[in-house]
């Protein structure tokens, strides 16, 4: 079965199933929070800080009145727990078991990461959070060579990074950057599924979650960064099945080769457009699948941070501007905390929005709220007219 192209409805079930439709889907406040968790399956978590920390900033473009301490309060609950998903993140509790299968990798010798790690020195670090109940980073002192902590490199950073990765320790908060470790026994709920999945398992939950939380999903996307033909192969066979008995179509769209949306979602719903200007961040979902954004929306996204300046086309720290069911263009953004500034370098439009007449006003509008989230002051500017 295939559903016939219809580019704009696409995007708008897209941003619904985001929460960045005109609904506030998740509510309000910690409750809100968890729910965007569940629903989104993972929120990246990045230390750069040019605006706002990717985690706390994907949280705040979806949920009213979220906070800094929502998240260790929920770590601290045990609701949501820090892991890997295709980079660091965090995630439901009830998703747990579906972190074992790269956990027990590490365990097991099978990961090509942290292969040579002092195995004396994981159990020294073991024994101290057992003993002391808690460790944090710059607790580690480099044993017998006496130059300070371990904080950045070293043996020891190793030695608790692998022991990170292979489940025997676990995040139950951040203050700042700075993680406090725990044993998983003082975070994890009673009755956790501990199973390890199948790879049909592990195929089911991660084309469940995807759909959930995209509503349009690509081949590429449901694999990004996962390995190992049996999962492929479960992925696959999954997708056939479901293709076969009329639950999900395929998406007739040359422009997406190898999409699938729920057979019910494809013949149409009422999703709208938000009328408000969001901002996001680089590693928000909606926008981390590059190829898939591009596919999308016709819009060509590159976090250019990393690249030397020079050669840079927007800016360090661009945000995607999400306005009206589109990706509208890109403003680069610092917020100077130490001035109370928050600064606004360029703006790049796409040349379907240059002369919308109310987007100028809107944009201020977001900016400001931005700006306010991060800390900071914003003085508003006639954006178009200085031809930034």
């Amino acid at each position: 079965m295939a559903t016939q192209s219809n580019p704009t409805y696409w995007r708008r079930l897209a941003l619904d199933h985001q929460g960045l439709g005109s609904s506030k889907a998740f509510g309000h406040g910690l409750e809100g929070t968890l729910r965007a968790i569940e629903h989104l399956g993972y929120v990246q978590i990045d230390t750069l800080s040019v605006v706002e920390r990717a985690h706390h900033h994907i949280l705040w473009s979806r949920v009213p009145g979220y906070s800094l301490d929502y998240l260790n309060q929920l770590t601290c609950a045990g609701r949501v727990f820090e892991y890997w998903f295709h980079a660091a993140a965090y995630l439901p509790i009830q998703d747990y078991r579906f972190a074992l299968p790269r956990m027990l990798s590490f365990r097991r010798g099978e990961s090509p990461y942290f292969r040579n790690v002092d195995a004396k020195l994981m159990t020294e670090i073991l024994d101290r959070v057992r003993g002391e109940g808690m460790l944090r980073t710059r607790d580690l002192r480099e044993c017998g060579k006496g130059k300070g902590s371990w904080w950045d490199h070293g043996p020891g950073r190793r030695a608790l990074d692998k022991l990170f990765m292979q489940g025997d320790l676990m995040i139950r908060e951040r203050r700042g950057m700075e993680k406090l470790y725990v044993l998983p026994e003082q975070l994890l709920p009673d009755g956790l599924d501990l199973r390890e999945p199948s790879a049909g398992e592990m195929a089911a939950y991660l084309l469940d979650n995807t759909v959930r939380a995209h509503g349009v999903v690509t081949w590429k996307q449901l694999m990004h960064l996962r390995t190992g033909q049996p999962l492929r192969n479960a992925m696959r066979e999954l997708l056939q099945t479901r293709v076969e008995t009329g639950e999900w179509a395929r998406v007739n769209d040359p422009a997406m080769p190898d999409a699938y949306v729920i057979a019910q979602e494809g013949a149409g719903c009422d999703a709208k457009a938000s009328a408000e200007v969001h901002l996001l961040s680089p590693f928000d979902n909606a926008v981390i699948h590059r190829e898939r954004l591009a596919q999308l929306f016709g819009f060509g996204y590159r976090l250019e941070s990393y690249v030397p300046a020079a050669k840079r086309v927007y800016g360090y720290f661009c945000l995607p501007v999400l306005w009206q069911g589109d990706f509208v263009g890109r403003v680069d953004c610092k917020a100077d905390r130490a001035a109370n500034r928050f600064e606004v370098i360029s703006l790049h439009l796409e040349s379907r929005a240059m002369h919308a007449a109310r987007l100028p006003a809107l944009l201020n509008d977001a900016l400001n709220k931005l700006a306010s989230f991060c800390g900071c002051a914003y003085v508003p500017r006639d954006l178009l007219d200085e031809g930034l």
